[in-house]
């Protein structure tokens, strides 16, 4: 199977905050267990971290691209007692400012043809974790996280 037989999720929102403030959610981990999972990140390449499900699971990361205020990715990849489900992908985030804020960009990259269940699973999760998000970055506005 080829890179090209993958499936990506990609989810776009304009967001009413600065590019610094929304830089800071996507990096700082206090706040990264606020709107997406509990985690160990450090935002420096090379960085292996997990980000832990509270249903239980495990996500095994590494930091493969930071370009302060502008772009963020790592790997994200989840081991199954069934390897038919093993999912290895990378999510991409990018910042773009823009008159009302900020265009956040979002990409899941890397779900095999089987994998219809995952990105199903991505689509609807990572609107969850934005609004999520959203709401952090509104609480951070009333001087509170």
């Amino acid at each position: 199977m080829s890179e090209g037989d993958r499936q990506s999720v990609v989810v776009e929102r304009e967001i009413a905050h600065p590019p610094a403030k929304l830089w800071r959610a996507l990096t700082q981990p206090h706040l990264i267990a606020e709107w997406l999972m509990a985690n160990d990140f450090v935002p420096d390449v090379g960085h292996r971290f997990q980000l832990r499900g509270d249903w239980g699971g495990v996500l095994d990361c590494e930091v493969l691209e930071v370009e302060p205020g502008e772009t963020l990715s790592y790997s994200w990849n989840h081991r199954h007692a069934d390897p038919a489900f093993d999912l290895e992908s990378v999510v991409t985030f990018t910042l773009t400012p823009t008159a009302a804020g900020t265009l956040l960009r979002m990409e899941q990259a890397g779900f095999r043809p089987g994998q219809k269940q995952a990105l199903g699973g991505a689509k609807y999760g990572w609107q969850q974790f934005f609004g999520k998000l959203e709401q952090l970055l509104g609480r951070l506005d009333e001087g509170r996280s």
